[in-house]
């Protein structure tokens, strides 16, 4: 008799000890308890920790409350302005409200998958490619919130952020953007290279006008040039007729009757003042924003409204002619 006494309480205390087992979960820091006492959720959840349950009539759901990185699939869509693209996004969101996230959504991940997607295709038929490609930011902010509106209230899931990751376009519009950039380079360079010759022609303009003060300064000039030019060991070497040559032989002709009296220039201190505050002009620094920037060609373009005797080439004709 003591010994069928000892068996039954062997055997009550063996239960006991399974019950007890049982009864004890552990939570862990990252997660959160949500209990259904007979197939009711209880509104307070379990914090991370050791926690007692009943084994028969309680069971527990453990909810993950860390941030998820969720990839988007690629959606393919049309933009407003009528060009195929594809995108794909990242998307990271975390569980606030554990209880909501279990009984009113079955499976939450994937759900917050096809809010995605179905938001991304509606974002990428609001937007024109230009946006698209230059400012992701707006659009982010834009996905953020309409999937804000479906999962924060009633799922209990917050979507943290929304990113954009790649924009795929066609073949033919990657050329034709590539054909735009490449003529848009042509267009600034060939200002830049004429803008390049104008402040060049007004540099010699300004060297002529210095080197017409002195003859010799014109005859050294075509010694160094002649210096150069043999430099390079050429079998012909062509020698330029002196121009103090040709005046002595046009004075001797008569024909400069004129008295240097006559016709008084300016002081040289003068025309290098000038000469000098030509080329400052020159280098000062242009900006290339439009075709419209362009300079105007002295003697070429006089303007709209000038009537064809009073431009500068036209007067230039007709006192040769004269």
């Amino acid at each position: 008799m003591a010994e069928a006494a000892f068996i039954l309480l062997a055997i009550i205390a063996f239960l006991v000890f399974l019950v007890v087992v049982a009864s004890v979960k552990v939570v862990q820091q990252v997660e959160r308890g949500v209990v259904f006492r007979l197939g009711q959720v209880q509104p307070q959840f379990r914090a991370a920790g050791l926690t007692l349950i009943f084994p028969v009539i309680d069971r527990m759901t453990k909810v993950n409350m860390q941030t998820v990185a969720m990839g988007v699939p690629a959606q393919d869509g049309i933009t407003q302005d009528n060009v195929s693209v594809r995108v794909d996004a990242v998307v990271y969101f975390r569980v606030i409200d554990p209880v909501k996230a279990i009984v009113n959504v079955q499976n939450y991940n994937w759900a917050i998958s096809q809010v995605a997607q179905t938001s991304l295709r509606s974002v990428i038929g609001q937007s024109d490619m230009q946006q698209l490609l230059s400012d992701r930011e707006t659009i982010n902010i834009e996905l953020q919130r309409i999937m804000d509106q479906a999962t924060e209230a009633p799922w209990g899931v917050k979507v943290q952020r929304v990113e954009i990751k790649d924009v795929s376009l066609p073949e033919g519009m990657k050329r034709s953007m590539a054909r735009q950039a490449e003529a848009e380079r042509e267009r600034r360079a060939r200002i830049i290279t004429a803008d390049g010759e104008f402040q060049a022609s007004k540099r010699l303009a300004a060297a002529a006008e210095v080197m017409a003060q002195d003859p010799a300064s014109l005859q050294l000039r075509l010694l160094q040039t002649v210096v150069e030019v043999a430099a390079e060991k050429n079998s012909t070497l062509v020698m330029p007729f002196p121009v103090e040559l040709l005046r002595f032989f046009d004075r001797a002709a008569g024909g400069d009757r004129t008295s240097r009296e006559g016709n008084p220039r300016t002081d040289l201190a003068e025309r290098l003042a000038k000469a000098e505050e030509e080329l400052a002009k020159a280098d000062e620094p242009t900006s290339i924003a439009s075709a419209d920037e362009v300079p105007p060609v002295p003697g070429l373009d006089p303007g709209p409204g000038v009537p064809t005797e009073e431009r500068p080439n036209g007067a230039r004709r007709d006192e040769s002619d004269a």
